[in-house]
This record gives C-alpha cells, structure tokens and sequence, in this order.
C-alpha cells in the first residue's frame, strides 16, 4: 500500500485527512471490496485509494476522498472542482500506463472507474462517509 516517511510529521489537517481516507477505506471493505493501494504517487497526482470492488460487473477503482471539518465554506462535494477532475484523470492514465500497482504487482485486469466519497461530521459530531459511483461520467 501506499507510504509516508516514518518518522514524518503530519500536520492536524493531513491527520484528519487520513483518518477520512482510513473511514472510506473501512467502509469499502465492509462491503466487499478489496482496497489494494492507498496514497498512490503517478507524476504530479496522488490517487486517495485503488480498490477493487467485486460488482456484478467487477472493476477496478480508484475512489478520491474529500473531506470537511464544517460546511461553513461550503460541502466536500464542492471541493471536486474541474482542476481536481483533470488531475485524477492524468493519474489514472499514468496508472494504466505504468500498468502496475507501487509495490510492482500488475494492475488487476477490470473495467476502471474513478468513484468520489465524502466524509464530514454527522450526528454528535461522528464522521459519515458517502460513496459517489462513476464520478467522471
């Protein structure tokens, strides 16, 4: 899976980040699907998480975590703007290019879709995480 540098420090808002990303990675798995690479480097882009989910029809996803502390600015949905689209997209396409996953294992063989969840403060302040299908069309 992906990697930060032992001993690096995070800041409390790349924590929070992190602990969206690790909420969305959780739920996945609880409905099947395999989460097989997390924070993944290709060029300029860092893809949140490649999972698999097991359908019917099976395929390989990458999902971009959003996250927001208050909707004071506005929602996380908000957040996925044109900007971020295309660098998911050059991600994804140097994914397919490279053809493996970071720890060298192939690509497993499945139709891609990039999936978009969000995470914010729900009811007494818990996190709730929302899974959006097929985000760029």
């Amino acid at each position: 899976m992906g990697s930060r540098a032992v001993g690096a420090t995070r800041t409390p808002k790349q924590q929070a980040g992190d602990a969206a990303e690790s909420l969305v990675a959780g739920l996945l798995t609880s409905r099947g699907w395999s989460v097989v690479a997390r924070n993944v480097h290709v060029g300029r882009s860092e893809l949140d998480i490649i999972a698999t989910d097991p359908g019917p029809p099976a395929r390989l996803v990458v999902v971009e975590v959003r996250w927001r502390r208050s909707r004071d600015f506005g929602g996380p949905e908000e957040t996925f703007d044109r900007r971020k689209r295309a660098q998911i997209r050059s991600g994804v396409a140097r994914l397919l290019e490279s053809g493996c996953l970071p720890d060298g294992s192939p690509l497993p063989r499945l139709p891609i879709a990039v999936d978009f969840a969000v995470v914010e403060p729900g009811a007494g302040g818990r996190p709730t995480a929302r899974l959006y299908k097929n985000a760029l069309g």
